[in-house]
């Protein structure tokens, strides 16, 4: 089973900014982005602006779930925000990889679970700002644990089991609030009353 990634773009729009060209700075010495500047004109005055771009490949993130409905999730510390966070697991899509691939690969990896049963939720984009990639989310059942964790040497992730009511009331006290996993979690469960808020 494998996803086709959703490349087709929308209709044109009177919105849309004209590419005039493109610079790639491959000395930015970005691990998993590479810097991309593009020179558009805008549609509403005809300014020309340079936009930053982040390329990257696609990325994963997976919901899985064993025999017992519990959700295999895991704790790794996230440099960007400077501690330890709960989330999916996930990564990247390797070259020659579809997303299918990928996502059993990083379950495997960093959980040592597997499953026989994957469905695909869709996909999601990390942020249209400024990332030109999308983010599949799958879903795995019945998973269970076939091997220790291989992980990367830059890698130290614990695994987790926890239930429906448990993931929810992470995300709401605020412990989960990694914004992809949300977005795959949220295409499984139902997270939160509306409004929700953080008091």
């Amino acid at each position: 089973m494998s996803a086709v990634r959703n490349d087709d773009k929308p209709a044109a729009s009177p919105l849309d900014w004209e590419h005039l060209d493109s610079a790639v700075d491959d000395t930015a010495g970005l691990m998993v982005f590479r810097k991309r500047i593009d020179r558009l004109r805008n549609p509403r005055n005809d300014q020309v602006f340079e936009r930053l771009v982040l390329e990257s490949v696609d990325w994963v993130n997976m919901v899985a779930l064993d025999s017992e409905r519990r959700c295999v999730m895991i704790r790794q510390y996230r440099f960007g925000v400077g501690y330890t966070t709960l989330e999916t697991p996930g990564g990247m899509v390797d070259p020659g990889e579809d997303s299918f691939t990928a996502a059993r690969r990083e379950l495997l990896e960093e959980t040592g679970y597997v499953s026989d049963k994957w469905s695909y939720l869709g996909a999601v984009e990390p942020n249209p700002a400024v990332h030109n990639h999308l983010c599949h989310h799958w879903l795995a059942e019945d998973a269970y644990l076939a091997r220790e964790q291989d992980l990367g040497e830059g890698e130290s992730i614990a695994v987790e089991l926890m239930g429906e009511h448990e993931v929810r009331a992470a995300v709401q006290s605020g412990e989960l609030k990694h914004a992809l996993a949300l977005s795959a979690l949220a295409r499984v469960y139902t997270l939160w009353p509306l409004p929700f808020r953080h008091d």
